[in-house]
């Protein structure tokens, strides 16, 4: 008060019945933030129960948190593009709270959740429900599969209920697991035998989408960014991130096929035009001889891409 009053800012009344007044000068005029009160009204545990029963039609889950109140803390310390991570998804308030006030605000926070597979024990009454909804939906009996679900529900509940909102309210699930790329552990007693057993450097039973997104882990680049995959001279490539990188992890790259291929990865990349550089990563083993692969980075530096890497 000393302080307004020193500065001029408080208007005193002309008689003993007026109250003082802030001065205020039209450039200050904005709007404040106002913080949350020691007590939060209106909220109730209840309504969680609630939420969860308008989806699932039964209590899946013992006091889940109202998304009204995950709601309000989201919209008072985050801002559009901001990233809410919740290391204890439970059943996954959190990521229905962000998509719900996103489409009230119309912003595009994300979210990021963990949660560890708990399996769910149907002989314990106070799981028994949650394990038998898995049963009815053929699923895994763990925590993790009822978040996913209660996601997916709650996503189709807010979209239908907010159609002009254009917000993307899909997810990607990410387990964690050893790297796809063999490390180089050479035996020095039978180097050899090593290199023999190094010639494919990609462990064995890993889908090409594992190693797709180790890619993307280990270039820097955002795990939600689009991957769209063409079969091109009769081999799967795909272009992620609009291609700023091109993969293929096909075998069977001879020199009859890198030239069609080489030809249509550079039509395609010209079609995307990237605002970045591109660079191209290749299956080492997949390339049959060393013609092949310098004829194919030939080809792609010629058209502009220099970056050629293999895995």
């Amino acid at each position: 008060m000393a302080e307004l009053i020193s500065a001029g800012k408080v208007l005193f009344p002309k008689n003993d019945q007026g109250r003082p007044r802030e001065k205020k000068f039209r450039n200050e005029m904005r709007a404040e933030f106002i913080a949350f009160r020691s007590v939060i009204d209106g909220i109730h545990t209840a309504d969680g129960t609630q939420e969860i029963r308008s989806l699932f039609d039964v209590d899946l889950f013992a006091f889940p948190k109202p998304t009204e109140l995950i709601a309000s803390l989201i919209e008072q310390v985050t801002a559009d593009g901001d990233i809410v991570l919740d290391f204890f998804a439970g059943s996954g308030t959190t990521g229905h709270a962000v998509l719900k006030q996103n489409a009230a605000e119309s912003v595009k926070r994300r979210y990021m959740l963990v949660q560890l597979p708990e399996p769910l024990d149907p002989s314990n009454r106070e799981q028994k429900v949650a394990a038998d909804f898995c049963d009815k939906l053929k699923l895994p009996r763990k925590i993790s599969e009822l978040t996913k679900e209660r996601l997916r529900r709650a996503a189709k509940r807010i979209d239908e209920e907010n159609p002009l909102f254009k917000g993307d309210s899909g997810f990607r699930v990410f387990k964690l697991a050893s790297s796809n790329i063999r490390a180089w552990e050479p035996d020095p007693d039978d180097i050899e035998n090593s290199l023999l057993k190094n010639t494919e450097h990609l462990v064995q039973g890993r889908a090409e989408k594992d190693v797709l997104y180790e890619l993307l882990l280990k270039l820097g680049l955002d795990l939600c960014v689009p991957i769209e995959t063409r079969s091109i001279a009769g081999k799967a490539v795909h272009s992620i991130g609009g291609g700023v990188l091109i993969v293929c992890l096909a075998d069977g790259l001879t020199k009859e096929v890198i030239e069609p291929l080489s030809a249509g990865i550079v039509a395609w990349h010209a079609e995307l035009a990237p605002a970045a550089d591109t660079r191209v990563v290749l299956k080492d083993s997949g390339i049959t001889d060393d013609i092949a692969k310098t004829n194919m980075a030939a080809i792609l530096n010629q058209n502009g891409i220099s970056d050629v890497r293999s895995l």
